[in-house]
């Protein structure tokens, strides 16, 4: 594959391994972090339901390979598909991880660059680390070859966290945004809100807002107060 200066990535705020509250799925973590370090799995397969953190720990992987001197690359195929021609030069990257990769099925031109691009790379003993929101063999891959490509390495499913590891990850997040609330607000808030993980993330971050401006602590009594004045709004 002709070398070329991949597309340039930027890191998304605060998504690293520390900033990320596990539950049930810290096996998964010690399976990315051993990927990077070079003793565990050289392709790994996340998959999952939308809103888990599956982006989050692709982020992860990036940043923490580059702390260790290995050139990295996140793409995120979420969006519309760009000119395979961004794989060029990606099989010299030690470390590459790519989001929804199911978005490329039913391309041929993307499958075939992309096999192209999993042969290189492999064949020169980097990482590859690839998440989709089905398993593996669910892709709707039309070429065979690339299809079962896909399905070697170590498949892992990030498991949705129960209602107590939601509330523990609330406690988790405000801490790490330099505020405290308590399991009665955290539980408040799994009831009166969206439950995916980036909306809460988000409602989180308004909240810490509105404390300040208010100079109040995040109770149930003052979130009662704000939503209705959202509501009223």
């Amino acid at each position: 594959m002709a070398e070329q200066l991949p597309l340039h990535f930027e890191f998304r705020a605060n998504q690293t391994f520390n900033n990320f509250f596990p539950g049930t799925n810290q096996e998964i973590v010690t399976h990315l972090q051993n990927c990077i370090a070079g003793v565990g799995e050289q392709q790994i397969f996340l998959w999952g339901k939308s809103g888990q953190g599956k982006s989050h720990l692709l982020q992860a992987c990036c940043r923490d390979a580059q702390s260790q001197n290995q050139r990295s690359f996140y793409f995120d195929f979420s969006a519309a598909l760009p000119d395979p021609i961004i794989l060029s030069g990606l099989d010299n990257y030690e470390l590459v991880c790519l989001d929804n990769i199911e978005k490329i099925a039913g391309n041929p031109e993307w499958e075939q660059a992309f096999f192209n691009f999993f042969n290189q790379h492999r064949d020169y003993s980097h990482k590859l680390i690839m998440s989709s929101s089905v398993a593996a063999i669910e892709i709707a891959i039309q070429l065979a070859d690339l299809k079962t490509r896909l399905n070697w390495g170590l498949s892992l499913k990030i498991q949705v966290l129960a209602d107590t590891d939601r509330i523990a990850a609330l406690i988790f997040k405000a801490d790490q945004l330099g505020f405290e609330i308590s399991p009665q607000v955290g539980n408040f808030l799994l009831t009166h809100s969206d439950r995916d993980l980036p909306s809460l993330w988000d409602l989180l971050e308004k909240l810490d807002r509105a404390s300040l401006v208010a100079k109040r602590k995040l109770t149930v009594p003052f979130l009662k107060q704000i939503l209705r004045e959202t509501n009223s709004c």
